[in-house]
């Protein structure tokens, strides 16, 4: 009995763990930005992050849960860099205006894939 519940423990941390796991490529702070945004209720649209080289570095955008609200821009340390897009005008915050014609390498880093 005890073998027994002793697999069914281990299947069920390694589903866990296969779950949250992204990729071993992602700095801690992304990492850790996915964990928070897999304990906030799901968005819609749901919640990602994409990897793109921009300006010669490494960036990750996180676009705007909803509308009037900014999308995000980190470099590669999480920094944040401005808001490409959002807002009240859609237009961002002015500090990367360049951001979706110069961006490139669009990689999805992370969705939520959680049922809403």
């Amino acid at each position: 009995m005890k073998s027994i519940i002793f697999i069914l423990l281990c299947f069920y941390f390694l589903s866990i763990g296969c779950s949250q796991s992204t990729s071993p490529e992602n700095p801690d702070w992304v990492e850790a930005l996915i964990v928070q945004y897999k304990n906030e209720p799901v968005g819609n649209p749901p919640q990602s992050i994409w990897h793109y080289g921009y300006n010669n570095q490494t960036v990750y955008y996180v676009p705007a849960q909803c509308c009037d609200q900014f999308s995000t821009l980190y470099d590669e340390n999480g920094n944040v860099l401005g808001a490409p897009d959002g807002g009240i005008t859609g237009a961002g915050d002015g500090k990367i205006t360049d951001f979706f014609t110069n961006r490139t390498n669009e990689k999805l880093i992370w969705k939520d894939n959680r049922e809403r």
